[in-house]
This record gives structure tokens, sequence and C-alpha cells, in this order.
């Protein structure tokens, strides 16, 4: 999975838009995913700090695990 496909998949999802973040950043209380370079970053942003941190070397891994850990937190199919 790409960014562009979970991008689609997520609006499809019932998953609050404002709970998550497919441009990173430190919104509060949100998950993220992000590209730093040439690496990717998935994690959980709260009150500006970065928590559950995982670095993936590419945007498939990430993604992944993004949607897989979203799909655990808010149980859907």
């Amino acid at each position: 999975m790409r960014l562009t496909e979970l991008e689609f998949t997520m609006a499809t999802l019932p998953v609050p838009k404002d709970a998550y973040s497919l441009v990173g950043g430190l919104p509060n209380e949100a998950y993220c995913i992000e590209r730093i370079d040439s690496s990717w970053r998935v994690y959980y942003s709260e009150r500006g700090n970065r928590s559950s941190l995982r670095s993936f070397d590419s945007e498939e891994e990430a993604c992944e695990y993004f949607y897989n850990w979203l799909k655990k937190t808010f149980r859907f199919a």
C-alpha cells in the first residue's frame, strides 16, 4: 500500500479525520505518518510529543503498519 491508496482507504473507514494525519506534524492526539528524507515515520502525536515512534525504509511498510495500527486501535474490519 502506498500513501495515495492509504489516503483513499482512510476516507472510507469509521475513523475521525482529526484522529490521524497523513502529512505528519504534531497535531494533538493523532496518529501520524510522514516522510523524512528517504525514510518514513509512524507515531502518535500528543501535546507536541511523538510517542510509539517507528521508522521504515519503505513507503509500503510504513503505510501497512499505519493502517494495521489504526485497524487495531479503532477495531474496524
